[in-house]
């Protein structure tokens, strides 16, 4: 468990925040904002807008698929090592 609270989450987190997926959307998000400028005045672009949003709210990540079979799990924090390995670890097991 104490894995799971100095590692565990923090390996989520950046897999999240530094996924493609999650990097697409947000760009496809902010092009669809900056369209709703000066330089689109008169176009209608309400429903683009609001079919990228949708995509980003309904975002899946393959790392969160992992990670919610690992909790399924009887040894899920194991589980979760295996998704996230830890290099620290590794480096450990090396020097034994």
């Amino acid at each position: 468990m104490l894995w799971l609270k100095d590692r565990g989450i923090i390996s989520v987190a950046n897999s999240v925040l530094n996924s493609d997926e999650l990097d697409e959307k947000v760009a496809h998000l902010l092009i669809a904002v900056r369209n709703d400028g000066s330089a689109t005045h008169g176009a209608n672009i309400e429903a683009a807008f609001a079919a990228v949003e949708t995509q980003f709210n309904t975002l899946q990540l393959p790392v969160m698929d992992l990670v919610t079979a690992a909790l399924q799990s009887e040894d899920f924090v194991m589980q979760q090592r295996e998704v996230f390995p830890d290099r620290e670890d590794d480096d450990n097991e090396d020097l034994a």
